[in-house]
């Protein structure tokens, strides 16, 4: 399975990777901004979703569509 973000770069386990766009995270006030910095980012199995640690949020799943590698 390879897992590719928003401009098709193939991303692997450990990789920081950079939001392109304002998301808002359910079920919490917070708002990921764009260009904000996700590190270490975890695979799934789904080849579309990964999972990171943001600065306020933990343990956060984050679709592909919305990030391109750092």
């Amino acid at each position: 399975m390879i897992v590719k973000d928003s401009n098709g770069t193939a991303l692997a386990d450990g990789d920081s990777v950079l939001v392109i766009k304002d998301l808002k995270v359910k079920g919490t006030s917070v708002t990921l901004k764009r260009g904000t910095l996700c590190k270490n980012i975890r695979l799934t199995d789904d080849e579309e979703l990964i999972e990171c640690n943001v600065e306020k949020v933990k343990g956060l799943v984050l679709r592909t569509e919305f990030l391109k590698k750092a």
